[in-house]
């Protein structure tokens, strides 16, 4: 665990491959001010993304601690791979070799932390979501559905080591992230996705058995109800603030070699 700053507020970034938001919450994870939203700019080195977070912090009332949530593989709050950073112009562009480089190995805690002036913790996107809603009883999975898919898997509350479970491919030459992302949902309408939702719901059903399945994210609300009904009542919608809220619980959840 990051830090052990356990009190006062913290800022909580959600750093998404279409919108950066953040808020400022106190102990209780109780929203100071609305949260405050922008594009996510393209191209985007680390620096950039720094400089964003900084600008949307600046606007906001002071806090004592930071949690930040970014898309990607992201262990000790270093970056590994993230996908839609280290494209030139967004999701779905090309990728651009130097970006990946420079993401590569890049100290994000580190980088936040000296910007900001306070400790920060950085998390998957995903994880930090599931900090929001988790009950911390048996093995509980999160998927957020938005640009790709994210995930986060807790046993006991305790936080696994991240895997990238949107690059395994659900079908030939598809990944998770492909088969149930944004472009897809335009492309296919709510109805069609929906059901996309619940076979990939029922695929990873023998993989993980898990005990309760939350769906989270951006889109998650965009599941037709009676989808949502045949899902089966180990598996709930929950909304999409807990990437906020979830800023908070995220310092207080043990982590099994994920931090």
């Amino acid at each position: 665990m990051n830090g052990g700053v356990d009190e006062g507020r913290t800022l909580a970034v959600d750093c998404g491959g279409g919108g950066i938001k953040a808020s400022v919450l106190d102990a209780a994870g109780t929203l100071h001010v609305p949260p405050v939203r922008v594009p996510t700019p393209y191209p985007l080195p680390p620096e950039r993304l720094v400089a964003t977070v900084v600008e949307l912090a600046g606007g906001l009332p002071a806090a004592d601690r930071a949690t930040v949530g970014m898309p990607g593989m992201i262990r000790h709050g270093v970056v590994i791979a993230t996908p839609h950073y280290v494209t030139r112009s967004g999701p779905r562009s090309r990728v651009d070799p130097d970006l990946v480089a420079v993401w590569a190995g890049r100290d994000m805690a580190a980088a936040f932390g000296e910007a900001l002036g306070m400790p920060t913790l950085v998390l998957n996107d995903a994880e930090v979501h599931g900090a929001g809603v988790v009950a911390g009883s048996g093995l509980e999975l999160v998927l957020t559905l938005g640009t790709g898919l994210g995930s986060a898997l807790f046993d006991g509350g305790v936080l696994a080591p991240h895997l990238e479970l949107s690059h395994a491919p659900v079908r030939w030459g598809v990944t998770y992230d492909a088969y149930l992302g944004e472009h897809e949902r335009r492309r296919l309408g709510d109805a069609a996705w929906s059901r996309r939702v619940r076979r990939a719901v029922e695929g990873l059903r023998p993989v993980v058995h898990w005990d309760r399945l939350y769906i989270g994210g951006g889109n998650a609300r965009r599941i037709r109800p009676t989808t949502v009904e045949a899902l089966g009542d180990d598996v709930v919608v929950v909304p999409n603030s807990a990437g906020i809220v979830g800023g908070v619980r995220a310092w207080q959840l043990p982590r099994g070699g994920a931090d």
